[in-house]
């Protein structure tokens, strides 16, 4: 018998094939807590579920903290959506903390695909939240983006999307905003937010 020895070894190169990607009708049917477990907070991104960070003490504080105010300052007339579905195109729903948009929700049966304002409470997704989804909420539009950082006790507040040179999307104008600062929504400038108001 004749063994053969190759040296070096050949590795043989493993077989890639594409992820699948979901739609969000597909996301939906799916993302239900008998099949993925009541604690677990999924979005969909451009096709692909991912999870999002676990809503320790003081991220659950924080939402509960800003829907009062929201709820607060918007009053009549606005729809305030807590860690609802928004789904800005076949395969985006990034399931926002809060979607804020005019109107009243009696009547409606989908899921709205705009809001006059988003808001995401961050901690470990806080570079997530500045970049790529920054970026997709102003290729949808959305006038208006803030992220309450919860390591720096800020509030950044995002506007004026525009185009960039190279096919992407941004926010013109950022800004930072501490606890002792104020911010009035673009869709609601009469109303002013104490940015201690928000933070537990």
């Amino acid at each position: 018998m004749t063994t053969a020895l190759l040296d070096p070894p050949i590795k043989t190169p493993k077989a890639t094939l594409p992820p699948i990607r979901w739609t969000v009708e597909q996301f939906h049917r799916m993302n239900s807590p008998e099949i993925i477990g009541p604690e677990r907070r999924l979005m969909l991104i451009d096709g692909q579920i991912l999870e999002r960070e676990p809503m320790n003490a003081p991220h659950a504080l924080a939402v509960e903290l800003m829907t009062a105010v929201l709820y607060e300052k918007f009053g009549i007339g606005w729809r305030i959506r807590a860690q609802l579905p928004l789904e800005l195109g076949l395969y985006l729903d990034p399931f926002p903390d809060f979607a804020i948009l005019k109107g009243n929700a009696r009547g409606e049966t989908d899921h709205p695909n705009k809001a006059a304002l988003v808001i995401e409470v961050a901690e470990t997704s806080i570079n997530f939240d500045l970049t790529e989804k920054a970026e997709l909420y102003a290729t949808a539009n959305i006038p208006e983006y803030w992220v309450l950082d919860l390591n720096t006790r800020t509030l950044i507040v995002l506007r004026d999307p525009v185009a960039m040179p190279d096919n992407g999307n941004a926010y013109r104008t950022i800004i930072t905003l501490t606890a002792g600062d104020t911010v009035q929504p673009l869709a609601k400038p009469d109303a002013t937010i104490n940015i201690a108001d928000l933070l537990p």
